[in-house]
């Protein structure tokens, strides 16, 4: 029997007004996001509706607003029947997979990105980090040309950070090598190479002082077995263990997100359908392009809502 994959995006998905529709429309959405407000004692909800922009694009805020808007689709999408043979989610969007899965409470997760995303921010200060998109260039070039700069960077660094598709690979580090990097990859073919608005250089070793601080967060929620497997963003392999979900947050920090190699697995474990649940639709966008076998759909509008709905998936 074919099985259902729900994907639950990162950060990068967030706009103002997101979820505005879905939390009219369902108590079960807006019931989510008034327990996102009482977890962290702020109004969440209303900087995801009303914004400022500058403020819902700031780290810490943009973590458990994609989370809170992620979550809200999916009690939304559980409450009519709909569900899901694994899950798994980009960066950010483990948590919400880890949610989905029964593995931790939404509050905890709330206050975990919080948290998770105050760190960041703080890990590297502004101006010395950067990200870059990298397109139409074989991730193994990609990671052979970072670690070339690597090496005549002189302690810069420049690594892979996001295994998006087999036609786009993010690379993060220090913004000079980053730079030097994108020179040699365009001249090694790539289409483009485009610097990503970030406040930060995400999942390289620059995130390392974010690590035994996130840890010691995580330590203090319980977390337990996930009802459906979790393929986490470190192994790109279903993690069913609690006692495991700790340390591979802690690592996916600092490790890329092997993205392109969680879609392979879903389709060697039997999905056809992937469901995109939250914010956006890049991640059923990257899942077309790494494997057309698979149906890939997303939520985030009326339209699309309403058919998944309509027809019980």
């Amino acid at each position: 029997m074919s099985k259902v994959a729900f994907v639950f995006p990162g950060q990068g998905s967030q706009q103002v007004g997101m979820g505005r529709e879905l939390m009219a429309g369902h108590a079960a959405a807006r019931a989510v996001f008034e327990r996102a407000d009482d977890a962290l004692g702020e109004p969440l909800s209303r900087l995801i509706l009303e914004g400022p922009e500058s403020e819902l694009r700031l780290t810490a805020n943009t973590q458990p607003a994609i989370l809170t808007v992620s979550i809200a689709y999916y009690e939304v999408l559980a409450a009519a029947g709909l569900k899901a043979d694994l899950v798994a989610g980009h960066s950010l969007g483990e948590y919400s997979a880890l949610v989905a899965s029964g593995a931790l409470r939404f509050e905890d997760a709330v206050r975990a990105v919080r948290a998770r995303g105050a760190f960041m921010q703080e890990a590297v200060p502004p101006g010395v980090g950067a990200m870059a998109a990298v397109t139409r260039l074989a991730p193994e070039k990609v990671r052979e040309v970072c670690e070339v700069c690597e090496q005549a960077a002189q302690g810069e660094v420049c690594a892979p950070a996001n295994f998006n598709s087999p036609e786009q690979t993010v690379i993060a580090g220090h913004a000079a090598a980053v730079e030097r990097a994108g020179e040699l990859l365009k001249a090694a073919g790539a289409r483009r190479v485009l610097p990503l608005p970030v406040s930060a250089p995400f999942h390289c070793s620059l995130m390392a002082p974010v690590q035994p601080r996130l840890r010691e967060v995580l330590e203090g929620f319980s977390f337990q077995a996930p009802r459906v497997p979790v393929i986490t963003n470190v192994e790109a392999a279903p993690n069913s263990d609690p006692g495991r979900i700790v340390e591979l947050l802690v690592a996916q920090v600092t490790a890329p997100v092997r993205w392109v190699e969680t879609v392979q697995r879903m389709v060697e474990l039997g999905v056809s359908r992937v469901i995109e649940v939250g914010p956006g639709k890049v991640l059923s966008g990257l899942v077309r392009q790494t494997d057309k076998s698979i149906e890939a759909v997303a939520c985030d509008d009326p339209e699309g809502l309403e058919k998944l709905l309509g027809t019980g998936g």
